[in-house]
C-alpha cells in the first residue's frame, strides 16, 4: 500500500467512528429523556434542557472526527 491509500483509509476509519458513536450516544441520550419525561411530566422542561446540551455535547465528538479528517485530507 502507499501513503496516498493508507490515508484515505485512515480518514474513513476516523469518520465511521465518529459519526457510529456520537449517533448511539445521541440514541441513548434521547431514549432515557423520553423515558424520563413518561415517568415524570412534570419534568419535562429540567429534562428536555439537559438532553439538549448533552446531543450538542455528543454531536460536538462527531464535528471533531470530521475536522481530523478534514486536516488529514487536505494536510
Amino acid at each position: 500500500m502507499d501513503a496516498e491509500t493508507i490515508n484515505l483509509l485512515s480518514i474513513a476509519l476516523i469518520m465511521i467512528f465518529g459519526v457510529i458513536g456520537p449517533s448511539f450516544a445521541i440514541g441513548s441520550i434521547g431514549s432515557s429523556a423520553l423515558k424520563g419525561i413518561s415517568r415524570n411530566p412534570e419534568a419535562a422542561s429540567k429534562i428536555q434542557t439537559s438532553m439538549v446540551l448533552a446531543i450538542a455535547f455528543a454531536e460536538a465528538l462527531g464535528i471533531y472526527a470530521l475536522v481530523v479528517s478534514l486536516i488529514l485530507k487536505f494536510v
